[in-house]
């Protein structure tokens, strides 16, 4: 392991004023984590987002994982860029003041289960109600319909029931649940994507629209042709560990000081240079070693010939000596290793984000680089509730009507 390089330049406090979603308002209803994430991806493109959460039950990532000086860190990268105001919608007021925010914003995005919003009268009537071009995100795991739709699921459930589970892990151990929030990441994204598609179809009609979007598919989608491979073969993918049924070789392989890295042969003249590399050229020749998936049946010898190979060497030298030779190969790097790693320092991928409460803090960039109009991470996530005058009082409210909302409970 490397020693962490200095903290890059810090992210500017303001979003430039070219920033593409400049103007376009978001109220982020939702809680763990993919809707959550989905307005954070809005954000650092520069949307006002609102973020509400009940007064006394903010939303549980302030809690997830560790904290520092009683402040949660995960928040703080899920928060970034977002207001954060208390409001109790199942008050009269709560229901109200609500209501009065969709009248000014482009988008809300939920994950309560199917009907909450309803039972409190804030259900798609009443929000298109006072405001047609509103888009509204509603995120769950199942789904706003169906046999399942009013089950409670959080996204291991959607691990499990997509598929991912059971072609993840070695052949003969248990199905293998990623440990992190894989299916809820992947929501997030298609949300972010499902809401811009929204917009955009408003730019024409001038009317907004509901997103349902279900945990259980974008992973699905991500598992590839697998519903189309049964359908037509009645193949079923099985647990392979980490070698693939169409390349080969390919895995992680350990060095002699330890270490591990990772080779793809994907494509034919890769894998043709890794056998020229370990001094196995005379494999090549072999009439299985034309096709990928030929290889994959042959994956015991090509592992061992690769493997061996790697075994006697560091992992300096093996990674110098694949770059030489125009082969596929990264370290497997935990945390210490990606936070030093030259090419993500080079794309500023892990940038520093100045904080009141706890000071610079280092976390993932803005996703992906516009050349004309880039995003930016304005602040970290805010304490809760701590812009909830601010906002109010710019919607209209009094001193007095504050008074009065929080004398309900509502605030």
């Amino acid at each position: 392991m490397t020693a962490a390089p200095p903290p890059p330049a810090t992210t500017p406090i303001t979003a430039p004023t070219t920033a593409p979603l400049s103007g376009l308002r978001v109220l982020d209803l939702a809680t763990l984590f993919a809707g959550p994430l989905a307005a954070t991806l809005l954000g650092d493109f520069g949307a006002e987002v609102v973020k509400v959460e009940h007064p006394s039950k903010p939303d549980p990532s302030r809690g997830h994982g560790p904290s520092k000086d009683g402040v949660g860190l995960w928040w703080k990268t899920l928060g970034r860029n977002k207001r954060t105001i208390t409001l109790d919608l199942s008050k009269p007021g709560g229901r109200t003041t609500l209501l009065r925010l969709a009248a000014t914003a482009d988008v809300v995005i939920e994950n309560f289960r199917p009907g909450t919003l309803e039972k409190w009268d804030l259900g798609w009537p009443e929000l298109s109600a006072v405001n047609p071009r509103l888009v509204l995100a509603r995120v769950t795991a199942f789904g706003q319909f169906g046999p399942y739709a009013h089950r409670p699921g959080f996204g291991t459930l959607a691990e499990a029931m997509s598929g991912f589970a059971a072609i993840t892990g070695e052949p003969d151990a248990p199905p293998t649940l990623p440990p992190f929030g894989l299916a809820d990441s992947i929501a997030g994204l298609t949300t972010a994507y499902a809401v811009m598609t929204a917009l955009a179809a408003r730019e024409r009609t001038g009317e907004g629209q509901v997103v349902d979007m279900a945990l259980i598919e974008p992973i699905l989608a991500a598992l590839g042709p697998q519903p189309l491979w049964y359908d037509q073969l009645g193949h079923v993918q099985p647990r392979t560990g980490n070698r693939s049924p169409n390349n080969a070789p390919r895995g992680v392989y350990r060095t002699a000081d330890g270490t591990w890295v990772a080779v793809s042969t994907s494509a034919q003249s890769v894998a043709e240079r890794v056998m020229h590399l370990v001094g196995r050229p005379e494999l090549i020749d072999e009439p299985w070693f034309a096709t990928g998936a030929d290889r994959a049946r042959h994956a015991d010898l090509l592992d061992e010939a690769v493997g061996s190979w790697i075994a006697a060497r560091t992992r300096g030298d093996v990674l110098a000596a694949f770059e030489k030779a125009e082969a596929a190969v990264a370290p497997v790097q935990d945390v210490r290793d990606v936070m030093a790693d030259p090419q993500y320092q080079a794309l500023n991928t892990i940038t520093t984000v100045d904080d009141p409460e706890l000071g610079p803090l280092r976390m993932q960039n803005v996703l992906f680089r516009l050349s004309a109009t880039p995003g930016a991470i304005r602040w970290a996530g805010r304490p809760h509730g701590a812009d909830t005058d601010e906002v109010l009082t710019e919607l209209g409210l009094t001193p007095a009507d504050l008074t009065a909302l929080r004398a309900e409970g509502a605030l």
